[in-house]
């Protein structure tokens, strides 16, 4: 692991990358601090006078909405909406498809067939209708689209866990293990569970960059996140109608929803090279 942190601090575009989300992170964290204004506040001189939305001045760094609130502090309170789903979500799915293919991997059987049957069937259905399909059954609120997406996010690394357990379970070790008279606790969390910490690890962060783009989809659609609380995505779908006339209104959530994605990609992709022993020593 420390090989590991020292292969990834030493990829520039993966340091790139961390530095991005720390960035975004920190904004987040201090947004009542660094918001030049209440996210909701809307300003009586907001709006031209002909009611249309102000583009970037020196008072309004990024431009007002259709309302006539600050664009630069709902995007900066939207990342607090973006990152909370994304690392929520995302960690249940990452748990959950863990939990289910550690089971059906170690189990086997008539117990793993009906777990991976069912993730099979989970598979068939496209993730943006089924989330779709469940945030209008649901009423939408931050935590119940966080757990929208998670329910739809966790078959792929319940799928690749289940693999790589029972390419582990047939393991020499792990029936020397048996002979030895390990029990099965002490087998999955001695031996097998170290083993699927690297896979974890880039599943979760590289589905975030996944669950961000979800949100932001489900938003724009109108079966995300709520108003007033600011999403990036439901910035853009409150002003898709001024996007000829007021294109930063689109163009700046758009591009931090884009870079937020891009950054966890990076991360992801550099740690998965860090962790797979087959890439190490090459350039």
């Amino acid at each position: 692991m420390p090989h590991a942190l020292k292969q990834l601090l030493a990829d520039r575009v993966a340091l790139f990358g961390l530095v991005v989300i720390a960035a975004m992170t920190l904004a987040a964290l201090a947004a009542p601090s660094l918001a030049p204004y209440p996210p909701d506040e809307q300003f009586f001189d907001g709006l031209t006078l002909e009611g249309a939305p102000l583009p970037p001045n020196g008072r309004f760094w990024l431009g007002t909405d259709l309302l006539g609130r600050d664009l630069l502090s709902r995007l900066i309170f939207g990342a607090r909406t973006s990152l909370i789903i994304g690392i929520a979500a995302n960690g249940v799915a990452v748990l959950t498809g863990t939990l289910l293919g550690v089971t059906a991997g170690w189990l086997g059987g008539w117990i793993g067939a009906a777990i991976m049957r069912f993730t099979d069937l989970m598979m068939a259905f496209p993730a943006l209708l089924l989330a779709i399909a469940l945030a209008a059954i649901f009423s939408p609120s931050l935590w119940i689209v966080a757990l929208v997406i998670a329910m739809v996010n966790w078959v792929q690394v319940a799928r690749v866990v289940y693999t790589q357990t029972r390419a582990l379970v047939e393991k020499e070790f792990i029936e020397a293990c048996r002979a030895l008279g390990a029990s099965g606790l002490r087998i999955l969390g001695r031996h097998i569970l170290p083993h699927l910490v690297p896979t974890m690890l880039v599943w979760g962060t590289l589905g975030i960059a996944t669950t961000v783009l979800l949100e932001a989809t489900l938003s724009f659609l109108g079966v995300g996140v709520r108003p007033p609380t600011p999403s990036w995505g439901n910035i853009i779908f409150e002003n898709q109608t001024y996007f000829a006339t007021a294109p930063w209104l689109v163009f700046f959530p758009g591009a931090a929803i884009l870079l937020l994605a891009l950054a966890f990609n990076l991360v992801g992709d550099a740690l998965h090279d860090a962790l797979d022993p087959t890439q190490r020593g090459r350039g």
